[in-house]
């Protein structure tokens, strides 16, 4: 086990299996030396989309669920970061991760929403971790999830 890997262990996380993607696109894509993952939802370890992560933040979905759901997004991303890379310590950092969260026309929190995966990077990945980030607020995401987050990191060949 990697250090990433005793780190999640720590933190109480499984990572699940890396979900497929539901259209004409691929989870990830490696080059020499970045991972860049598609926008992961925020399934749960079933596979399936907790009801209190379904819905708009501001209108059905509370503060503390939309931050959830971007952790379990995070949680995702780490799930295909693994499926590319094989060892997890192959990850250098973090560089990016793009959030967008489904969200009313005049909730502005967005955010706020988005730490619960940035957050998570931090906690699992240190100051590797640490990585900029855009948050818009959309429409509408898939299966009507209330967070979606995509990743780019630097890794080691």
């Amino acid at each position: 086990m990697g250090t990433i890997e005793a780190r999640l262990a720590e933190l109480g996380i499984t990572l699940p299996q890396a979900a497929a993607p539901v259209a004409n696109y691929v989870a990830y894509v490696l080059g020499r030396d970045t991972l860049v993952i598609s926008g992961q939802l925020a399934l749960g370890a079933d596979g399936k989309l907790d009801s209190a992560h379904r819905g708009k933040l501001g209108a059905d979905v509370s503060g503390d669920a939309g931050r959830a759901a971007a952790r379990n997004c995070a949680v995702n991303v780490l799930a295909q970061a693994k499926a590319a890379l094989g060892d997890l310590d192959r990850i250098e950092r973090c560089v990016r991760l793009g959030g967008f969260i489904n969200a009313a026309p005049d909730f502005t929190d967005l955010a706020l929403i988005m730490n619960g995966a940035s957050d998570l990077m931090v906690e699992v990945l240190g100051d590797k971790g640490r990585h900029a980030r855009s948050t818009v607020g959309v429409a509408s995401l898939p299966l009507g999830c209330a967070v979606e987050v995509e990743a780019l990191f630097s890794v080691r060949p």
